[in-house]
């Protein structure tokens, strides 16, 4: 399993780095420094690369990195995502733009889509939402506009402060928190 994360890593990082032409099995083998032909035992072909490096990209954005409560939680996420996690958003981003073009990432990115709103229609009927559905669907597009607009330069990544002042606002104004 530890070979499986490592060359999952290093496809995300060279995803982040070269785009999606950049991916191949011999550049995530230099990038994980692992012998050649190592991914290629795991992910035989470019299919099985693309979606064990996206399951990867699943299995990162589940990790909670705050112990705080849901707005410190957001604000925890997004401020990863901006910083330690600046690479996985990246190549997430490049999996969206690919699966517009490949039916077969485009079940795979939608499955995870819904797997991250399902979590977060959890945690927000957990914390009271009145339609836990409809404001997971706020909190994630705004989470993931803050975090677009920071990666690609539309605009200033913001502090944690400012992050942690913003979810709490948008958690207000649903009535949670």
């Amino acid at each position: 399993m530890e070979r499986v994360q490592a060359i999952g890593d290093a496809a995300i990082e060279v995803i982040a780095e070269s785009g999606m032409r950049g991916l191949t099995h011999r550049a995530v083998d230099r990038a994980a420094g692992l012998p050649a032909g190592s991914t290629s035992y795991y992910a035989r072909t470019r299919a099985a690369l693309l979606s064990l490096t996206f399951a990867r990209i699943l299995e990162l954005d589940q990790v909670s990195s705050s112990s705080g409560g849901l707005a410190e939680s957001i604000a925890a996420y997004v401020s990863e995502a901006l910083g330690a996690g600046r690479a996985r958003m990246l190549a997430r981003y490049e999996f969206a733009l690919e699966a517009t073009r490949r039916p077969e990432l485009r079940e795979q990115y939608d499955s995870g889509g819904a797997l991250i709103r399902r979590l977060a229609t959890e945690a927000l009927a957990a914390a009271g939402s009145a339609d836990p559905a409809r404001h997971a669907a706020l909190v994630v597009d705004w989470m993931e506009g803050t975090i677009f607009g920071a990666l690609a330069g539309a605009s200033a990544a913001p502090s944690r402060e400012s992050l942690l002042a913003s979810a709490r606002e948008i958690l207000a104004g649903i009535g949670v928190g």
